[in-house]
């Protein structure tokens, strides 16, 4: 079921299934709550309120105009916001890629609404932001942030996206995929319905905010996760590889890491049912069932 929920000052779009404990996931870039597709009906059998909204500026939800609007700060606001809105003190909070950013800073800033944390891909060694700064990046990094960079310069990405948004989205996806042809064909139309649609300076300006959101969270520098955890990594994410869980007790010390095969960096989407048996073994005992 699809709803629309007032949150920080913006309606959100979400998508939601059963009734019980609430479990809120938090897509990354470029995708929208579809991503969640396969965990929503699994979740809600295990007997979880399944809720995952398009985040700010992704999808159906609603697209605020300027870069500050799309603040780390801003994303974790919507964050609880939302959990306000489902009238609960406390969820379970799964995130993938950015929802996973926006999550670990959620529960620095907010771990009296979290029960449970999941997030996939993205660990946390001591600093939420996600990200170096642009200028680290452009030294040492364009060779994996290279798109980073690309987008942070407004009108150049939007240009360079709109150009094909399908052979963009492919090129994402196929290129940090284990299998690249793991979306059935409909589902990619999905996404490309959906970006085309809502063009990609929403998603953009997350990426441009970078430097302001590590000067707004230096304050946070290696402050602990204090809730229960589970990080859940692939063995075949080019971007962020499993040998980033290495030594992450010292910021979260009630951790449990796992690392799914055959695996790229699109966990949810390519390798649903492991991700779901996960999701469901560490969360299972919140469903009351």
């Amino acid at each position: 079921m699809s709803k629309r929920i007032a949150t920080n000052g913006i309606e959100l779009a979400v998508t939601e299934a059963g009734q019980g404990y609430p479990v809120v996931l938090l897509h990354g870039f470029p995708e929208l709550a579809y991503s969640w597709r396969h965990q929503l009906p699994a979740l809600a059998s295990a007997g979880f309120h399944a809720v995952a909204p398009d985040l700010r500026g992704y999808g159906a939800s609603e697209k605020p105009g300027t870069i500050e609007d799309y603040s780390l700060l801003t994303l974790v606001a919507d964050v609880v916001g939302l959990i306000d809105a489902l009238e609960t003190d406390k969820v379970a909070l799964v995130a993938h890629d950015w929802g996973a950013i926006i999550a670990w800073t959620t529960a620095l800033l907010h771990p009296d609404r979290i029960e449970r944390l999941v997030t996939l891909n993205v660990p946390y060694r001591g600093w939420c932001s996600g990200f170096p700064t642009t200028a680290y990046i452009k030294e040492h990094m364009s060779d994996r942030f290279g798109y980073v960079l690309m987008l942070q310069e407004p009108g150049v990405a939007e240009a360079w996206f709109a150009a094909d948004p399908a052979e963009k989205l492919n090129a994402f996806y196929s290129g940090a995929a284990f299998n690249p042809d793991f979306l059935a064909e409909e589902d990619f139309q999905v996404f490309v319905d959906a970006f085309t649609a809502g063009t990609i300076t929403g998603p953009a300006n997350y990426y441009r905010n970078i430097d302001a959101n590590h000067a707004a969270t230096a304050h946070l520098a290696n402050a602990p996760i204090t809730v229960p955890t589970m990080v859940i990594a692939t063995d075949s994410d080019p971007v962020l590889p499993a040998s980033l869980l290495d030594g992450m007790e010292r910021w979260v010390p009630d951790l449990r890491t796992e690392v799914v095969a055959e695996c790229g960096h699109w966990t949810q989407q390519e390798q649903p049912e492991a991700v779901n048996r996960l999701l469901i073994d560490f969360l299972g005992d919140l469903s009351g069932t």
